[in-house]
C-alpha cells in the first residue's frame, strides 16, 4: 500500500542499512519498491521455478528497471536460477535454503508414523498420498500425520473424492519446535508433490532430523534427495508411493541407514554454512563503498 511505501522510506532514513536483501525481487509491490529506493547495495534471492514463474514475465515488462538495481543475485536451486535469469539478469549464484540442525537426531527408535508437510493444494500431491494411504495403514498399522494443511479443507477433500481418513491425524499448523519434534519422532517423510518445486525444503528439513523420505522424482527434489536418503517415485503414482512407504517402514535397518545418511546430507544446508556464504556476499558489497557508522 502507499502507506507501506512511506514507512519503508522512513526505515531507510532511520536505520541506514549497509545492505538490503530482497526475496522474489519482481514481486509487487514492496520487493520492487525496496530495490528502487534502497540507499545501499542490494541482494536478491529468487525462489520460483518451472511453471511457477511468479511475477517474472509481467514484472520484467512493467518494472524491469528494478532488476538493474540488484548488485548480487541468488537463486535457491538450479531450477530457480534458470527461471530467473531471463528476467532478473545474471550472474546468479545458487545458494540453497538453510535449515536448523537439532543437536541430536537418532534415526532409530521412531514411532513408525509418516509425516506430510504442506498445504492442501493440487501441486503438493496430497490427494495422491490420501489415495495411497489406506494400503499403507492396513498393512503396516502406521499413522499419517498431516502438518500445514488446514484440517477442514482436508475433510472436504476426503468427502469430495471419497478418501478414508482412518489412520490420518490432522495437525494443521505447527510451531517450528513442534514440527521438529514431529520429524524427530516420525519414521518417514512423504513428499508427493506433482511439480513446480524449486527446492526441496521439506526434504532438507526432514534430513536435519535424520528422517528419510519417500518423495516424487521431480526437479527440485532430485537436486536434494537420492537413493542414499530415501526412495523417489513417479509423481502422481499412488501405487508406487504406497509400495515405497511400506517398503521402508518394513525394513528398519535400511531405514536407519537412510536416516543416518540424510542427517549427514543436511549439513550442506545447515545455516552455519548458508549464513556464512551470505555474510561473505554482504561483506563483498561493503568493500566497494565507504563504510559509514551511525552514532548510537
Amino acid at each position: 500500500s502507499p502507506q507501506a511505501m512511506v514507512r519503508m522510506r522512513r526505515v531507510w532514513e532511520q536505520e541506514r542499512f549497509d545492505v538490503v536483501h530482497v526475496h522474489e525481487p519482481l514481486a509487487p509491490v514492496l520487493s520492487v519498491f525496496a530495490l528502487l529506493t534502497a540507499p545501499c547495495p542490494t541482494v536478491a534471492t529468487c525462489h520460483s521455478a518451472g511453471e511457477r514463474l511468479g511475477w517474472y514475465p509481467v514484472g520484467k515488462v512493467i518494472w524491469g528497471i528494478a532488476g538493474e538495481r540488484i548488485d548480487r543475485r541468488i537463486a535457491v536451486s538450479e531450477a530457480a536460477r534458470r527461471s530467473a535469469e531471463p528476467h532478473v539478469g545474471s550472474p546468479i549464484e545458487v545458494i540453497p535454503n538453510g535449515v536448523d540442525l537439532p543437536p541430536v537426531a537418532d534415526p532409530g527408535s521412531r514411532s513408525g508414523n509418516v509425516v506430510f508437510i504442506g498445504r492442501n493444494e493440487p501441486r503438493k500431491g496430497l490427494p495422491v498420498l490420501l489415495r495411497a494411504w489406506p494400503r499403507v495403514h492396513s498393512t503396516m498399522g502406521a499413522r499419517l500425520r498431516l502438518v500445514g494443511a488446514d484440517p477442514l479443507s482436508v475433510r472436504w477433500l476426503a468427502r469430495r473424492q471419497g478418501f478414508s481418513l482412518e489412520g490420518v491425524d490432522l495437525l494443521g499448523s505447527l510451531s517450528e519446535d513442534d514440527l521438529t519434534r514431529e520429524l524427530l519422532d516420525a519414521s518417514l517423510l512423504a513428499a508427493p508433490s506433482l511439480g513446480g518445486e524449486s527446492f526441496g525444503m521439506v526434504l532438507t528439513r526432514a534430513f536435519a532430523c535424520a528422517t528419510p523420505v519417500v518423495a516424487s522424482e521431480i526437479e527440485g527434489y532430485t537436486d536434494v534427495a537420492g537413493a542414499e536418503t530415501g526412495i523417489l517415485v513417479p509423481p502422481g503414482n499412488a501405487d508406487a508411493l504406497a509400495a515405497a512407504l511400506a517398503e521402508l517402514l518394513r525394513d528398519e535397518p535400511r531405514r536407519r541407514r537412510l536416516g543416518t545418511a540424510a542427517r549427514e546430507a543436511a549439513k550442506a544446508y545447515s545455516w552455519d554454512t548458508i549464513a556464512g556464504r551470505l555474510i561473505e556476499i554482504y561483506d563483498s558489497l561493503l568493500e566497494k563503498r565507504p563504510l559509514e557508522r551511525a552514532a548510537a
